[in-house]
């Protein structure tokens, strides 16, 4: 039970992605060289360098209180998208056929029971009576808010992954001189150099397994987000000019893709009755 929700929150692909990336280079590199090889890339002092030196560097770029929230960033890579836009359409146009019947204070007995917090504050503020412009600016200034907190956060990944394979660079320097500096012994030049180039290895694969796949992934769930709450914006204006619940919902069904739109038979309105 607990682990089919746990499996219902997360977006089983990030974390899908890392492990087969980690597998496939694990599992390519063991085949390549065998035994040696894999172990040759357990390397505590190059791992200290690459990604201690990534943090340092990143934390450097950014002010403490958005580097607080990186867990919450990495949570918000990994996490469902919550908003099923269809489901949503379909409320917005239940709630326009109760204030064409009713009127737009009907619609005030409704706000305990919605989920989405954004959808809950357009209710209100039609409720309240706002003017139509006020309304699309205070939920458009809301979006834009939104939007530059989670551009922060995906700075941070993409300054990362710029970050990474630099600190590998830097390590691998670092073991190289430490093999120039002890030549006379010709029996440690092979493995010392094997073991300098590890730090450039963990420096790419950081970069292009963790913070970058992870900056992108979070680009996408902007995105999605913006979206809805741009239907979310024209539906709550549409409800509060009084269009016909019919009419919102092919509007709003306009600003999806046609492969997730509803069919005919499914959407027929969103349930509307007249």
């Amino acid at each position: 039970m607990i682990l089919n929700k746990w499996v219902t929150w997360m977006d089983i692909a990030t974390i899908l992605g890392i492990i087969i990336s980690f597998v496939s280079i694990l599992g390519g590199s063991l085949l390549e060289g065998k035994v040696e090889t894999g172990i040759a890339l357990l390397n505590p002092p190059a791992a200290i360098i690459v990604f201690g030196g990534t943090i340092g560097a990143t934390m450097t770029c950014f002010r403490m209180k958005d580097i607080t929230r990186f867990m919450k960033y990495i949570m918000a890579a990994i996490r469902q998208q919550k908003v099923d836009v269809t489901e949503l359409i379909g409320e917005m146009v239940r709630y326009a056929e109760m204030a064409r019947k009713e009127g737009l204070l009907t619609l005030e007995e409704t706000i305990a029971n919605v989920k989405n917090d954004f959808l809950k504050k357009g209710i209100q503020l039609i409720v309240d009576g706002t003017d139509p412009n006020l309304v699309r600016e205070i939920l458009e200034i809301e979006t834009d808010y939104m939007e530059d907190r989670h551009k922060t956060g995906i700075n941070i990944f993409q300054q990362a992954g710029g970050f990474s394979p630099t600190m590998g660079i830097i390590g691998t320097v670092l073991g190289l001189i430490s093999v120039l500096a002890h030549l006379e012994d010709t029996s440690r030049i092979g493995p010392s150099i094997s073991v300098a180039f590890v730090a450039t290895f963990y420096g790419v694969f950081a970069a292009n397994v963790l913070w970058l796949p992870i900056a992108q992934k979070l680009k996408v769930s902007t995105k999605e987000e913006i979206s809805a709450r741009q239907i979310i914006i024209e539906g709550i204006l549409s409800i509060q000019a009084g269009e016909h619940p019919r009419v919102i919902g092919e509007k709003l069904t306009s600003f999806l893709p046609p492969s997730n739109r509803p069919s005919p038979a499914r959407q027929d309105g969103f349930g509307v009755r007249g």
